[in-house]
């Protein structure tokens, strides 16, 4: 009996990891500066706005702090854009310090031309970044995104041949070394996400 409480407890704890890294606006997070349990990123290969290659190598010597998202999501990413905007610019200093990226969960929509107009909303310094489906799908299996294509139905419940992307929001923080630091959720306000850029050394 002992042993069979003893595995049931595991397979519950395993049950509550998977999911605090993939439901969506879960405020579960590893503080930054702390060591990750998880394994989480990794190599990757995508393209930038100007079709230029940007693997994890070109994110090295600076932290990241990486969103995922696409370009025709009606809430949460050009909130949380708009947000870590408003968030360097506040920084000041402790802003030169991080690399924001955005990367798509919508290649097909989101080219590099539809992103480079998307972005122009939004911080310069952001790296803008998609690929082929199998890139970015290769992406957000490293980072454990949570994201999945919903069909758009009218008023009578029938498919109008659009989608959206159902997804998770949260921000990644990464080192000098593209190594995983920790999690900020996307419901963070500016000052929150200024004071965790604030404390990186």
């Amino acid at each position: 009996m002992a042993k069979r409480i003893a595995i049931g407890v595991i397979i519950l704890g395993a049950m509550v990891a998977v999911l605090a890294l993939y439901l969506p606006h879960t405020h579960v997070q590893q503080p930054p500066g702390t060591a990750a349990t998880a394994v989480i990123g990794g190599p990757f290969t995508l393209s930038d706005t100007t079709g230029n290659v940007v693997t994890e190598v070109n994110l090295k010597g600076r932290y990241s702090l990486i969103f995922f998202g696409f370009t025709h999501c009606p809430d949460i990413c050009p909130v949380t854009l708009q947000t870590v905007t408003q968030a360097l610019k506040a920084a000041g200093p402790a802003g030169e310090k991080v690399q924001p990226v955005f990367i798509t969960l919508d290649p097909e929509r989101d080219t590099p031309e539809a992103l480079a107009t998307y972005m122009a909303n939004f911080d310069p310094r952001f790296i803008a970044l998609t690929g082929t489906p199998e890139q970015v799908n290769a992406i957000t299996k490293a980072f454990r995104v949570y994201a999945t294509k919903t069909a758009i139905r009218d008023a009578e419940g029938k498919d109008t041949g659009d989608y959206s992307v159902s997804h998770s929001g949260f921000m990644y923080l990464l080192d000098r070394d593209g190594k995983y630091l920790g999690l900020l959720p996307g419901s963070s306000t500016a000052d929150e996400i200024v004071a965790y850029l604030k404390n990186l050394t």
